[in-house]
């Protein structure tokens, strides 16, 4: 049984006088859209693997950003990147190997029918860049989304994040389907998600709107974290293709070796994606981002419309990028995210059993949420929620919340994460719950 003990580590709930001063100077360099996360915010220094530290020189657990797939400053990677920077930095207009050699090997990693790798710089542009394509070779303009999904940052992907702009900055030719929550009402929602997106269709026919793409995040992450039937997921997907359009992975947060079955959070389904993006996790957070296709979508696109980033897929991303992959496979991080995510999920299920207000906890690999509730008090619950995330990161360990009611905690570590790891994790958790 895993038993709470008080923490050994220092409590932290004042903001230094050198911290003040910082958060006033980004107030006043940054303007107010740049938020800090947490109400004491970390000012970090340095990190290596799992670890960040602050400038006190505490180390902090992260359990939370993906973006460092392969963990914070990889040696191996940290060297192919100034390696590289100390060669040439280009643009993909000349020819360069390493970019080819690049391409070849992320490809080597899909199904065959995706023959096409689309250098960008970010998500966002990644998923824009899809969009796009996807318009273009379907004829239709409508895009069908989970109702509190999150897709970038871009005009035309923050309209498709509801999770950022709210269901009214949604545009009248897009629709949002309720996300496949397998949890409130019995699942409902996740067992009727095919049958929703093909009502969605209609109500798009009856609009005169002929539907583009269906854009999803293979792990729902925004919209709570949900793991649906792999039937339910591929007859959605059939429905949007009968209909001309296509379907996008948005493999951003759920991809590269993150659900622990493969490379492929799709490839849980047993969907085959016409178009796969990804985002920065691919460079181990290096700012480096691509959209794989069937080549058949890009033929007419490539020729009428063109695509052209100055710096997406350059060497250096090249080199970082062939430098992450050889990473995931050297140490056996799909293994691990397979194994200590198991072992992680039973010890998040073992505080299920300690804390009546955990509800739920879903888990893929290493991807977890946890939903808290408080008598079906939705507010109180999101209150108890952000307390909790307070909490654990006052004892050392980083992670956030998600969902449209704020109640679930997102836990979402860098690949190398260990047993130990986990065991600091679940025992923080512990502490954290013990105070309700």
């Amino acid at each position: 049984m895993l038993v709470s003990q008080p923490s050994s580590r220092p409590a932290n709930t004042d903001t230094t006088v050198s911290d003040r001063a910082l958060l006033e100077r980004r107030a006043r360099l940054l303007g107010p859209t740049y938020r800090a996360f947490y109400r004491n915010p970390v000012h970090l220094v340095r990190g290596s693997g799992v670890w960040l530290y602050d400038a006190q020189g505490r180390k902090f657990l992260d359990a939370y950003n993906n973006v460092a797939s392969v963990g914070h400053c990889h040696p191996r990677v940290v060297e192919a990147l100034s390696g590289q920077a100390a060669t040439l930095n280009t643009h993909t207009r000349y020819l360069s190997e390493i970019v080819l050699d690049y391409a070849e090997k992320l490809l080597g990693t899909c199904p065959p029918h995706l023959g096409h790798a689309m250098f960008t710089c970010t998500g966002s542009e990644a998923n824009d860049l899809a969009i796009r394509i996807a318009q273009h070779s379907s004829g239709g303009t409508g895009v069908i989304i989970t109702d509190f999904a999150y897709h970038g940052a871009t005009i035309a992907t923050a309209q498709l994040s509801p999770a950022a702009v709210g269901a009214k900055g949604v545009p009248a030719q897009h629709r949002t389907v309720a996300a496949p929550d397998t949890f409130r009402d019995h699942g409902r929602a996740a067992h009727a998600f095919a049958s929703n997106v093909a009502a969605t269709i209609e109500d798009m026919r009856a609009q005169n709107i002929r539907p583009a793409a269906l854009l999803l995040d293979s792990a729902f992450s925004s919209d709570g974290i949900f793991f649906p039937e792999a039937a339910v997921m591929r007859e959605a997907a059939d429905h949007v293709r009968k209909a001309g359009g296509i379907v996008i992975a948005d493999e951003v947060q759920s991809g590269f070796g993150r659900l622990g079955q493969g490379m492929w959070g799709f490839a849980n389904y047993g969907i085959e994606p016409d178009i796969v993006t990804l985002g920065k996790p691919i460079g181990d957070g290096h700012p480096m981002a691509a959209v794989l296709v069937r080549p058949q979508l890009v033929a007419s696109f490539g020729s009428n419309t063109g695509y052209f980033n100055t710096f997406g897929g350059n060497p250096v991303a090249a080199a970082v990028g062939i430098a992450v992959l050889e990473v995931i496979d050297g140490e056996g991080l799909i293994e691990n995210a397979r194994n200590v995510g198991a072992y992680t999920g039973d010890l998040l299920r073992a505080l299920q059993g300690r804390h009546g207000m955990v509800a739920d906890v879903r888990h893929n690999g290493l991807y977890f949420g946890v939903e808290l509730t408080a008598d079906g008090d939705d507010a109180l619950a999101a209150g108890k929620t952000s307390v909790v995330v307070e909490a654990m990161r006052e004892d050392g360990v980083l992670i956030s919340s998600c969902g449209p009611r704020g109640n679930v905690l997102k836990i979402r570590p860098p690949l190398p994460f260990a047993r130990d790891n986990a065991e600091q994790l679940a025992e923080t958790l512990d502490r954290a719950l013990s105070q309700w």
